[in-house]
């Protein structure tokens, strides 16, 4: 079996990676098509450098992001509860029922803070109370909010 060649993709390669990865292929696919394509070029010590130093940038700028949704979590939840007024029949039921976008423009009405609606998780609601909703804000962070649902 041939040995396999280390390649760093300039364009993005379907099931293979994205651009600045360092990828293993065939020597084969790399010399019929991945080169001359121009799809990737051979490894170097300054390509390397260049790999490395992306990856580091790319780390950092993650990690800020999580930081900002770890901010965001806290300000939400500090909040203290968000009311969403819905008209009310017999035994306290709704009319309708309550949507992630009527959370999601409480939260921005209350906190100023923009949340994607497909980002929360909702219990079904059907009747005047309080429930708890999930806001995923990052693939790491998740804030639990206090949703109080009340007759209009």
């Amino acid at each position: 079996m041939a040995k396999r060649i280390q390649l760093v993709l300039t364009q993005n390669v379907s099931k293979l990676g994205r651009i600045g990865d360092l990828v293993e292929v065939a020597p084969g696919y790399a010399r019929n098509y991945l080169v001359p394509q121009g799809k990737a070029t051979t490894v170097n010590p300054g390509i390397l450098k260049q790999v490395a130093r992306r990856r580091e940038l790319e780390e950092q700028r993650l990690a800020e992001l999580r930081q900002q949704a770890v901010q965001i979590a806290a300000e939400i939840e500090t909040a203290g509860g968000f009311d969403i007024e819905k008209q009310a029949g017999e035994n306290d039921a709704i009319f309708g029922t309550v949507t992630n976008q009527d959370v999601a423009e409480a939260i921005k009405a209350k906190t100023n803070q923009e949340v994607d609606r497909r980002t929360i998780t909702l219990p079904d609601i059907h009747k005047i109370g309080e429930y708890k909703a999930q806001v995923k804000l990052h693939p790491e962070v998740t804030a639990t909010v206090v949703v109080r649902v009340v007759a209009a």
